[in-house]
């Protein structure tokens, strides 16, 4: 794999408003992951769409106010920006009802895509704005760019995914990264009698040409499988302020030290303290500097 950090990670699907019971916030997994490989040092773009209407300039104000660049998010004229019902339980478990259409189902392909792919590193995509063909035609026309690697994060919400579209992402994917639940789902439609964590992910490796799977497992912290090795990384104890985002930035701490080679067991050690560092704040994308997560780490690191 060849990569320059100083190269952009392009991140590709639904930017929306979070609406929780008292607060509503930005949100969308690639906006999240965007948002902190930029704190991380690492130029990010994410390739999105919003509605001609006042929340979706509002999300656009918000995105230039993290520091991310509005360029490359789309205005759509007839579909609305998108607007997500979460509810969180007592457990901190959030469950989302998200609305069908809106901006983010109809990103067109543009021409300007094309340098922006060729001087990138990474594209990272999940499986939500794959359920409509617009959007999914954009995501796979970017996927015939071989020389980025590919990051795959599945977001398994029902219902809207299938094994087909599932199927055609994880068939593109460099890195998968999962949570334990969806692999058990996407585990069960290929082979009902493979139950355990090891045989799933060996037959993932068997079956398709992703060569790196990472599972995360909130509180059981997160293991990453390569053909050769694995490694695991307990979670650190953090009070828990609330989950969302918290995946969306374990993924973005886990790329800035993938794209660097950094080691597999210092990268995930990396990734999983920020997911708590994340958990242990109000929202996806709370501010802070990149040194105030570093010093979490290293105060939460055993002596």
């Amino acid at each position: 794999m060849e990569n320059n950090t100083s190269n952009a990670v392009v991140c590709f699907g639904e930017i929306l408003w979070d609406i929780l019971p008292d607060v509503k916030r930005p949100g969308g997994a690639p906006m999240n992951v965007a948002y902190h490989l930029q704190k991380l040092g690492i130029n990010s773009k994410l390739i999105s769409s919003v509605g001609d209407d006042p929340l979706g300039q509002a999300l656009l104000d918000f995105v230039g106010d993290i520091g991310l660049s509005a360029e490359t998010i789309q205005v759509h004229a007839q579909q609305p920006t998108s607007e997500v019902i979460a509810t969180v339980n007592a457990e901190h478990e959030v469950r989302y009802e998200i609305v069908y259409p809106v901006a983010w189902d109809f990103i067109s392909w543009l021409p300007a895509y094309e340098n922006l792919l060729e001087s990138s590193s990474a594209l990272v995509y999940g499986s939500l704005a794959s359920r409509n063909d617009l959007s999914a035609a954009t995501l796979l026309r970017m996927l015939q760019f071989n020389h980025l690697y590919k990051v795959f994060d599945v977001n398994l919400r029902a219902p809207h995914y299938s094994r087909e579209v599932i199927d055609r992402l994880l068939k593109a994917a460099n890195l998968l990264k999962v949570n334990a639940a969806e692999l058990g789902i996407i585990s069960s439609w290929y082979d009902a009698t493979t139950d355990s964590e090891v045989a799933q992910v060996e037959y993932l490796f068997k079956n398709f040409e992703v060569n790196e799977i990472v599972i995360t497992k909130g509180a059981a912290g997160a293991t990453y499988y390569a053909r050769e090795h694995q490694f695991t990384q307990q979670a650190f104890a953090v009070e828990v302020k609330d989950t969302i985002g918290s995946g969306d930035s374990f993924l973005a701490a886990f790329l800035s030290k993938r794209l660097q080679h950094t080691d597999p067991a210092s990268t995930l050690e990396y990734a999983v303290a920020m997911g708590a560092f994340i958990t242990a704040q109000s929202g996806a994308c709370p501010v802070y500097q990149k040194v105030e997560f570093e010093a979490f780490l290293q105060e939460k690191r055993p002596k």
